[in-house]
């Protein structure tokens, strides 16, 4: 069992050991690759009402569907609930969109900005817990920080290693100054906020 540690306010807790080996990140990248890939948008996500606005992300995602790495997805999940009950404390949590795959090339980035947003109407439930895990090796790339909340407050991931939290922060990936940031990004949700 991948055991997860606090970084502050127990709002962002990251996983004390990989989640996944490199072999395992080198087989998602792949499935990553072999699906549709998309300029990031900005907005309401994969289910549609969202914008390409390059002066806020510049990215390329797909979606991995739950049927190609049901094993990957099961991983996730477990990890999330074991979380979830130890820190955040949310109710009903569930996986309730495929994972994003992401590269960051030189240059690329995303500003700041939250997961939850009220403008989801489309949604059934509520973003609560957002989790990105590293896919690339970190010598692969430079920048591209994960950071929460302030600048200060910097995620430094090594390969396979996820981070999860809650999807109210406001976050951003800080600009790649050299190679290409690699990452899984999933959110899970539930009845609102209470």
């Amino acid at each position: 069992m991948i055991i997860t540690e606090p970084r502050w306010k127990s709002y962002c807790v990251e996983t004390t050991q990989p989640l996944f080996s490199p072999k395992q990140c080198q087989m998602i990248i792949e499935a990553g690759r072999a699906q549709p890939k998309e300029n990031a948008s900005v907005g309401a996500g994969q289910k549609g009402g969202s914008t390409v606005d390059t002066k806020t992300r510049t990215s390329h995602i797909s979606w991995i569907p739950f049927s190609k790495m049901p094993e990957m997805y099961k991983d996730i999940e477990k990890t999330m609930k074991a979380t979830n009950g130890n820190h955040f404390g949310f109710d009903g949590m569930q996986i309730t969109e495929q994972a994003q795959y992401t590269e960051y090339p030189s240059g690329g980035f995303y500003d700041w900005h939250m997961d939850s947003d009220v403008n989801f109407t489309h949604e059934p439930t509520v973003r609560k817990i957002s989790m990105t895990c590293l896919l690339s090796h970190e010598s692969e790339f430079e920048g591209g920080e994960l950071q929460l909340e302030k600048e200060e407050n910097k995620v430094k991931l090594v390969q396979g290693q996820a981070v999860f939290f809650a999807s109210f922060l406001l976050h951003r990936v800080a600009p790649v100054t050299r190679g290409v940031r690699k990452s899984l990004v999933m959110w899970f949700g539930g009845p609102p906020l209470r």
